[in-house]
């Protein structure tokens, strides 16, 4: 499928035109990969790896365009099961045109950062901030829903809340080599800035990119190295609390033996005393409620 958009009066609009300046594509057929290798001189592994969730990120340079991988948050459902995955985004830049390629249908100008857009450069560096914010709203996420679980795991004995955790902290490994990735490639669309034609308020622009982009790596860092420092102690809360479980049973099955051993005295088939005694069961009821709160005191003052 194939998007057609076009930039006016500072705003990306929806355009019926076949030679539309910015063109999405999205999840591409096998017709659509050969006209863009064959009439876009794209080259076919440069367009399967921005297609490719597990590749890297990149740019690389032909002689018509600058082709850009770069790693973006994949969107999140429930049936991911607090896994929060990466993507590819393919941008194809050439001087009067912009191809995009997708895996997923998305939003992908939306916010208000695309309320001003005044050149082709400057759409792709909006494209990488963007894809920086969707980082961040993700981590804020992720960090919400750490805290959440953290609470439950305090209270159950339930190994599904520690699974949920290492998930999490196993999609913060992912962030945050992509986050890195992505800073590579941003370093290098600096340093080669001439070359792509970018002027000098889209330099600034690209500046503001990568603190942006540090800022969203250290808060990855933080949320990981956090994750990673108290696993160890939530997975000892949990053993503790088992262990707490297990000696309260211990103690209540005690406290049933007590009573139990009395009644099994005098339940025993040679002459005991008081057996012809018309309040013997009486007594031997006082007896097993007798060891019961010796048990109960001798328990209190052991401070079990």
């Amino acid at each position: 499928m194939v998007r057609s958009y076009k930039i006016e009066k500072g705003t990306i609009i929806p355009s019926n035109e076949e030679s539309a300046p910015v063109l999405v594509y999205v999840n591409p057929t096998i017709e659509e990969r050969d006209i863009l290798v064959g009439d876009c001189n794209i080259n076919s592994h440069t367009l399967q790896s921005a297609l490719d969730p597990d590749e890297l990120s990149r740019i690389e340079f032909e002689s018509d365009h600058a082709a850009i991988i770069l790693k973006r948050p994949q969107n999140y459902s429930a049936a991911d099961e607090f896994l929060f995955k990466v993507s590819s985004i393919g941008i194809f830049w050439f001087r009067e045109k912009l191809i995009i390629l997708l895996m997923e249908d998305i939003q992908l100008f939306d916010g208000k950062i695309f309320s001003k857009v005044n050149s082709m450069g400057d759409l792709v560096l909006k494209i990488i901030l963007r894809i920086i914010y969707h980082y961040i709203d993700h981590l804020k996420v992720i960090n919400m829903i750490s805290d959440s679980l953290e609470q439950k795991i305090n209270t159950s004995m339930r190994n599904k809340y520690l699974i949920n955790l290492f998930t999490l902290e196993k999609s913060l490994v992912y962030y945050l080599n992509a986050i890195n990735a992505n800073a590579v490639v941003i370093e290098r669309i600096k340093n080669n800035s001439m070359r792509l034609g970018l002027q000098k308020e889209e330099i600034e622009l690209l500046d503001d990119i990568i603190i942006e982009n540090s800022q969203c790596l250290k808060q990855a860092e933080i949320y990981s190295n956090i994750l990673a420092n108290l696993m160890d102690a939530r997975v000892s809360i949990v053993s503790n609390n088992l262990n707490i479980l297990m000696k309260t049973l211990n103690l209540i099955t005690i406290g049933i033996m007590v009573p139990t051993l009395v009644v099994s005295a005098f339940s025993m088939n040679v002459a005991i005393p008081m057996q012809h005694h018309p309040h013997a069961f009486w007594f031997i009821m006082s007896l097993a409620l007798a060891s019961v709160l010796i048990f109960m005191f001798f328990w209190k003052l052991k401070k079990w």
